[in-house]
């Protein structure tokens, strides 16, 4: 996870379910995360592996150019690309894993954009996790974003995160030369290049 919306969300829904699998979805505060709801969604978990948005962040539907409560988010995704998604909803719902994709997005005129997506689950009614929470943000704000809405979304990296096992934002060491994510802020020391984000920023 590298970009600031989606390991702010992380890092508050991790907070919210003090050791457990994962927080009721009651316990969510738009407040509390009023710097990244234009990112932000929540998905209502229905039968036949249905996802349908509850609630759709502002920057969100304007990147994709409509509004997004009540549809279908396996929409966005097609052939091969849709069916890894619905595994990873699959993994979300099932096993209370939280779930981490780089998303290119396709516009119109053949622009493309780079995104992060993270999904994670909630309780709403129970004993099952029949809501999740989510973070699709762009990585970089060119200026025809809005203007030109995007209509495919393809995966790139996924990656499914055990909270209680896994750390969502490892230190990366890697020797010089390197390409650093345009998401990630770096420094120097020595031959390497240090990419932020380890357990001390939890």
């Amino acid at each position: 996870m590298k970009h600031p919306s989606c390991r702010e969300l992380y890092r508050y829904w991790d907070r919210l379910r003090s050791g457990l699998p994962a927080p009721r979805r009651t316990a969510i505060e738009p407040s509390d995360i009023r710097t990244i709801l234009a990112d932000t969604f929540i998905l209502e978990v229905g039968e036949r592996r249905s996802y349908r948005f509850r609630l759709a962040g502002t920057r969100l539907c304007g990147i994709l150019g409509r509004e997004l409560k009540g549809s279908e988010f396996l929409d966005l995704w097609s052939g091969e690309d849709r069916a890894q998604v619905a595994g990873l909803l699959g993994a979300v719902t099932g096993e209370a894993a939280a779930a981490s994709l780089g998303v290119s997005a396709a516009a119109r005129s053949d622009r493309h954009l780079a995104m992060e997506m993270v999904l994670l689950p909630l309780i709403q009614n129970g004993p099952g996790y029949d809501r999740i929470l989510g973070a699709l943000a762009p990585g970089e704000l060119p200026y025809w974003l809005g203007l030109d809405p995007v209509s495919d979304l393809s995966v790139g990296s996924t990656r499914l995160i055990w909270p209680d096992r896994d750390d969502p934002f490892p230190i990366a060491l890697t020797p010089q030369p390197h390409i650093v994510s345009a998401f990630a802020p770096e420094r120097r020391r020595g031959r390497f290049v240090v990419v932020e984000g380890g357990k001390s920023g939890l």
